[in-house]
């Protein structure tokens, strides 16, 4: 066989591979099933730990939603992303501690994201809790009404800070490899993109831009677990690898 006409796929790692299949039949079941009225988004998704709809198995499952199919490229981003540079890191680090490290950044960009939740909750309300979840509870803050419903009733999904935990070890481990950037001409070394990458999240995740529906402190989470993992297990580039 001519080893031009390979499949992008051939040298794909088990890992990976799952996790894509995984995701794309997540992305397919939840779009199907909401067709006879089953809401994946009440059961899978992440939520506030106060909200009705929170359950514990969504620090896991949350992972595997994404957007409707009418943002596909929520998930395309979130896919590409991953079969972009979790094949080098699964192959640095092994199948095994690749999976942990995936999962560990996955879990705690959640994690980040309730903690800062909980924060907002707290300087609005004085409690990590309400009362009562209803209207009339809600109209007792006044403006900050709004800002309370979108944390209890607005879910978190996608593997977004898996993601970004990827980005931060791919950054740290192969630092000098060149990468090329959607609208922008030349290579740029991973040192340098995947820094400013993160710079601009934290600036977005500070000014909260009105209709930004991103959530930006689990990106920014994910994003410090890679990084705290890199160093607690000392991961390093393999002599190996050109």
């Amino acid at each position: 066989m001519n080893g031009y006409n390979r499949s992008p796929f051939a040298n794909i790692t088990p890992v990976v591979k799952n996790l894509l299949i995984i995701n794309i039949i997540f992305f397919i079941a939840t779009f199907t099933l909401s067709k006879v009225g089953i809401d994946l988004y009440d059961w899978l998704a992440g939520y506030y730990f106060d909200s009705p709809k929170f359950h514990p198995w969504s620090f896991v499952t949350y992972m595997f939603m994404h957007a409707g199919i009418d943002h596909p490229e929520h998930i395309l981003f979130n896919m590409f992303a991953l079969f972009s540079f979790g094949p080098i890191l699964e192959y640095s680090m092994g199948s095994k501690k690749f999976f942990n490290f995936y999962f560990i950044c996955g879990i705690g960009a959640m994690v980040c994201h309730m903690l800062v939740q909980a924060y907002e909750v707290h300087a609005i309300t004085g409690s990590f809790k309400l009362v009562e979840l209803s209207d009339q509870v809600l109209s007792q803050y006044g403006p900050h009404a709004q800002k309370l419903a979108e944390i209890y009733l607005v879910p978190i999904v996608g593997a977004s800070g898996a993601i970004f935990g990827l980005l931060v070890g791919f950054g740290m481990l192969f630092p000098n490899l060149e990468m090329l950037i959607l609208f922008i001409p030349v290579p740029i070394k991973a040192k340098y993109i995947i820094p400013t990458y993160i710079v601009i999240e934290l600036y977005l995740s500070i000014k909260q831009y009105a209709g930004d529906s991103v959530a930006h402190f689990a990106h920014l989470g994910g994003a410090l677990i890679g990084f705290l993992m890199v160093k607690i297990w000392r991961l390093q580039r393999p002599n190996n690898f050109y």
